[in-house]
């Protein structure tokens, strides 16, 4: 039994060097199972990971933006350009609504209940939930709907779809990436900035 501790321990200090710790874990995890079920087979007595400590996973949490940042992001957003009035209630509803792109996307103009400052999402499984919305998501939302997209030419089945591609569809998650990714090169803001940093910033 001390042998195959001592075997055992050796050879998670030889992966320790080359793997990392989340690998580790797995494969100690995976081992231990196996020895189990050895154990249940009656082909051994002792498991010889059960002495072994699963390493600590570290959870690298996605960065945050600052209030002054997010207003600094917006103040870069071209109003007048093609698609600014719509960049501009994008940053806006992902940050001070904390949306995930999946909701935004889907969000419809039938969701919006601006006199009780709420818009109803649907979230993962088509769970429902109401989101309170500040006033300034609301009036970047009226002005992209008065002003851009009652112009715009939409295409059948997306007429209740809030956010429009300039196609007149739906737009897609990697489009709203696409979006956020371009604001990176309008600021100094030295952090990623994508969907989840302004959901995790919220």
């Amino acid at each position: 039994s001390n042998i195959k501790n001592e075997i055992s321990k050796k050879f998670i200090y030889e992966i320790s060097k080359k793997i990392k710790s989340r690998t580790q874990a797995r494969i100690i995890s995976g081992l231990r199972r196996f020895f189990d079920f050895l154990i249940l087979e009656e082909t051994i007595k002792t498991n010889p990971m059960d002495n072994i400590e699963t390493p600590k996973i570290w959870i690298n949490l996605p960065s945050t933006l600052t209030l002054s940042e997010i207003d600094l992001i917006i103040s870069k957003i071209d109003y007048n350009s093609k698609n600014g009035l719509r960049n501009v209630a994008i940053v806006e509803l992902l940050y001070s609504c904390g949306l995930r792109v999946s909701e935004l996307i889907n969000l419809k103009i039938s969701d919006l209940f601006f006199e009780e400052s709420l818009i109803k999402v649907t979230g993962k499984g088509n769970k429902e939930r109401f989101v309170p919305i500040s006033i300034h998501a609301q009036n970047y939302i009226k002005n992209y709907l008065d002003k851009k997209r009652s112009f715009q030419k939409i295409k059948k089945g997306s007429e209740d779809t809030v956010f429009l591609s300039e196609r007149g569809n739906k737009l897609s998650r990697v489009m709203i990436f696409i979006i956020l990714k371009n604001f990176k090169n309008l600021n100094e803001i030295n952090k990623k900035i994508g969907p989840h940093t302004l959901r995790h910033s919220f």
